[in-house]
């Protein structure tokens, strides 16, 4: 286990308290762990457990890691500039931007029902759900978006856009190709331009087929026939625009701290994004008791203003929080290892996270 500090030599009580919540969470099955947490004047990094199984290697403080779902703030950064400069109307639908996308009901479904996960589509990761000899055998494999989209086009409405909640990837991936319509360029490119350049993120990557994570990075795992496969490398074009990015906890913190900052949204679109669903139309999300335009608002021990996402995908699973006037922000990243991450390790998630924010 290891230990580094950011800001100050001694080692505070929040900070061994902090360091107690990683090391549990090894307990519990993850095999490293990484928390960056920034509060008031005080910022430290705790790590634990083991980059890789076998080894003693320790879990680099700032190794990149695969943020999945996290990849859903910076998209929404971008179509919220769009809608800025009048290229995106949230209230316009699918089929007025992408005619026959969605055959059946693009004419129901608007864009703030696909960024808000109203929308009623099928998730098409339901039809290939993972682990086993799936995963083995398309790990790198080449997804392209309308293929996946013609998926869940192809199954009726799970419910009535704007009458439910429910978290689906196809949303995402529509407005991948709706960014792409509007601007005449990728998702990765306007991600790149608008917000990794703009904000320095050095440490992050839209990897597109690439099935690697630029170094240093701690090996996550998948338990398949009942042990423990290296999972690390996969194509993530299966992610795609829901889920694709690599970065690291200190670009994390950079980005949501130029969010909530004000360096990549003026007040109005800011306040659109964290325009939440109400608590009671919010499942199945840890921590979740809202949900605006790609980011969550999150229950706490102490009622902070708390936004965020969590994330997880084959090997890796993370969270990233802050509060709305940055006084207390966390990032935390974990590999799944040789044990079964199951309902306990969540709950350690959890209680993790309110150690951070509210110890």
């Amino acid at each position: 286990m290891t230990q580094t500090t950011i800001a100050r030599p001694e080692t505070s009580a929040l900070q061994t308290a902090v360091q107690g919540a990683a090391d549990r969470l090894v307990e519990l099955g993850a095999a490293g762990v990484q928390f960056r947490v920034a509060r008031g004047e005080e910022s430290f990094v705790v790590t634990s457990g083991i980059a890789e199984l076998g080894t003693d290697r320790p879990v680099p403080e700032d190794g990149r890691f695969r943020i999945s779902c996290i990849t859903k703030p910076f998209v929404a950064v971008v179509v919220l500039q769009l809608v800025a400069e009048g290229k995106i109307d949230l209230d316009r639908t699918v089929e007025s931007y992408l005619p026959g996308l969605l055959p059946e009901y693009g004419e129901k479904i608007t864009i703030r029902n696909l960024m808000q996960h109203t929308s009623g589509l099928y998730n098409y990761m339901d039809s290939f759900q993972k682990p086993g000899d799936r995963f083995l055998r398309d790990r790198y494999k080449h997804y392209e978006p309308k293929d996946l989209i013609a998926i869940a086009a192809a199954k009726p409405l799970e419910f009535e856009p704007g009458t439910k909640f429910m978290y689906c990837n196809t949303n995402y991936f529509i407005i991948g190709l709706l960014i792409d319509k509007v601007t005449g360029r990728s998702y990765r490119e306007e991600i790149t331009e608008r917000v990794l350049r703009p904000l320095d993120l050095t440490e992050t990557v839209l990897p597109g087929d690439d099935p690697n994570i630029p170094e240093p990075h701690a090996r996550g795992y998948m338990e398949i026939g009942g042990k423990p496969v290296d999972v690390t490398l996969m194509n993530p074009s299966e992610a795609g625009c829901a889920g694709e990015i690599i970065s690291t906890t200190k670009d994390l913190d950079t980005f949501f701290s130029g969010l909530f900052g004000g360096k990549l949204l003026a007040e109005a679109q800011l306040a659109e994004m964290t325009t939440a669903l109400p608590p009671e139309m919010i499942e199945n999300l840890p921590m979740g008791i809202g949900y605006g335009l790609g980011i969550m608002k999150l229950q706490n021990d102490k009622d902070l203003d708390l936004w965020g996402h969590g994330a997880g995908i084959p090997g890796y699973a993370t969270l990233a929080a802050t509060t709305r006037d940055l006084h207390a922000r966390v990032q935390l990243s974990f590999t799944i290892g040789d044990k079964d991450f199951g309902h306990d390790a969540e709950q350690a998630v959890i209680r993790g996270v309110n150690t951070a924010l509210c110890f």
